[in-house]
């Protein structure tokens, strides 16, 4: 293997191992202080094995094992920050019916995934160029009117994890570098995104977004590391970064 084609696959190698985290919020975003009332809603969370081809199958064993993880995680994280805060595990304890919580979960998701396409490296929307202005609207209004709470922190995260015919596949990839053809397949991938919102106006004021190539949330230590790295310090607001056209 010549010295180029190591670089290569050090890099590959290197670029798996990394994690990011990046935060955003509205301009006049301040961390919540005082005796604010702070509900966290049941994570979405799902758990798969990447196959082969590069699919990712769910798998509720994995995914029950680290949502339960996650919110230990998230109990123990916001214990002791202030404010009145109730973290809970299913949509029938908000204080609000559990179909007008399913559809704010799934209004998250959908915002969420947006933010990140859009204000992480992705194309940017022509009206939020240089701003953070999403909502997730009178849903959220309401919500916030019906549980007395004044914010709802939501978070996604997904994990997977390489089968062996993925590794085979990936193992081949780095053997084809010693010919020239160094095409090596990604491994398992862990993901995730935050947002704060605001239940008097329905803004989403903070948001975070996490990606790494190494961590394992079906492990209690594991899903620790990541909700520490996604919630561990709000910052204040300050101009959105103006994505790439």
């Amino acid at each position: 293997m010549t010295k180029r084609m190591r670089g290569a696959v050090l890099a590959v190698v290197a670029l798996a191992g990394c994690t990011h985290a990046k935060q955003i919020a509205d301009i006049g975003f301040r961390p919540p202080e005082g005796p604010y009332r702070l509900i966290v809603m049941r994570p979405d969370v799902s758990v798969g094995l990447l196959t082969a081809g590069g699919a990712v199958e769910p798998r509720e064993d994995w995914t029950m094992a680290a949502r339960a993880n996650i919110l230990r995680a998230i109990e123990r994280q916001q214990a002791g920050r202030g404010g009145s805060i109730t973290v809970v595990a299913t949509r029938e304890v908000t204080g609000s019916t559990p179909a007008a919580v399913a559809d704010l979960d799934r209004l998250h998701d959908a915002v969420g995934l947006a933010i990140r396409t859009h204000k992480y490296g992705g194309p940017a929307l022509p009206t939020k160029r240089g701003r953070f202005d999403w909502t997730l609207g009178d849903d959220a209004v309401r919500f916030g009117r019906a549980t007395g709470y004044d914010y709802a922190l939501f978070l996604h995260a997904e994990d997977s994890f390489a089968s062996s015919g993925r590794v085979a596949v990936q193992a081949l990839g780095i053997l084809g570098c010693a010919v020239g053809f160094c095409v090596v397949a990604h491994g398992g991938r862990q993901a995730a995104f935050a947002s704060l919102v605001d239940l008097r106006t329905g803004q989403i004021v903070w948001f975070d977004a996490l990606a790494s190539g190494v961590g394992d949330i079906r492990d209690p230590a594991g899903a620790e590391r990541m909700i520490d790295r996604l919630l561990d310090r709000m910052k204040p607001g300050r101009p959105a970064p103006i994505a790439p056209r």
